[in-house]
């Protein structure tokens, strides 16, 4: 499926999807005019026609209009969604879930939030169905994604998936069973990561520097450390060891951390926040 072919549409138009969007419209991977993204109401849309996609309220229409479909709704509004949709998904379709807590099983078979099944299955039998968790950071293009495919859905969807994406910030396809883990690690690290920051910021207040500097010289710390990990491949323990000279400042100020027990707090966090994810998948 060359670019220049592919339809894209987002049933859904929030945060997340118009991240996903504009990742591939600056990367040049698809055309404004092959976009196009459905929302009950204008709230959201308004961006989407600025941006020149095409816009509707009606879900069916996304179907019809688009091979490759982004399915951006909240977990709860999920099986509605599908229910609308499901006589219009056709084979050429490739369907990308971003529901947090809906398994590809749920997918493809069939869904139950009662004791009676509303629906005996959500989409039809075969169809290309793949499950992305992305993060916050695909708004920025800086993004962390992970991605499974469904029984249906074979290399070539998962490599289109996967090239489309790079464009929002890292892509891997994973095992499903991953995708709560790195719910645990990136979905909600991003905010392990602003709490370490604003600590850091606020350390370096309290010896005397403005707020705002302090504030942006952590962000480009933050940055400037993630950016040598991805490009030098280095495990993170060889780059900390080689800022840390004999008795010098680094070696004092781990110390602390150390006693603080951050790495275990750190590591309980990532733990919380995937059992927690494990159970809201359950619910």
């Amino acid at each position: 499926m060359e670019a220049e072919e592919l339809r894209v549409g987002f049933v859904g138009a929030g945060r997340m999807a118009g991240g996903l969007a504009r990742g591939l419209l600056r990367a040049g991977k698809v055309p404004a005019s092959s976009v196009v993204a459905s929302a009950p109401s204008d709230k959201n849309l308004d961006t989407w026609r600025e941006s020149g996609c095409r816009t509707t309220h009606c879900n069916l229409e996304v179907l019809q209009e688009s091979t490759l479909v982004f399915l951006a709704t909240k977990p709860h509004v999920l099986p509605g969604v599908l229910q609308e949709i499901r006589p219009a998904v056709g084979p050429h379709h490739v369907i990308v879930s971003l529901a947090a807590g809906v398994t590809l099983q749920t997918l493809q078979r069939s869904w139950h939030p009662s004791p009676i099944p509303i629906s005996p299955q959500l989409l039809p039998a075969g169809t290309k169905v793949l499950r992305l968790m992305p993060n916050l950071p695909c708004v920025v293009q800086a993004g962390a994604m992970v991605f499974a495919r469904g029984s249906g859905a074979g290399d070539e969807e998962a490599a289109l998936l996967k090239n489309l994406l790079s464009s929002c910030g890292l892509c891997e396809e994973v095992p499903e069973s991953y995708i709560n883990i790195h719910t645990g690690l990136s979905g909600s690290g991003v905010a392990y990561v602003y709490l370490f920051a604003e600590a850091l910021a606020e350390g370096a207040v309290k010896m005397g520097m403005p707020g705002g500097l302090a504030s942006r010289i952590a962000a480009q710390t933050l940055l400037g450390a993630a950016k040598m990990m991805l490009e030098t491949g280095e495990h993170p323990a060889k780059l900390r060891g080689d800022i840390c000279t004999p008795g010098g400042t680094t070696i004092h100020a781990l110390h602390q951390l150390e006693k603080g027990a951050l790495r275990a707090t750190v590591m309980n966090a990532v733990e919380a926040a995937t059992n927690r994810a494990c159970d809201m998948a359950e619910d």
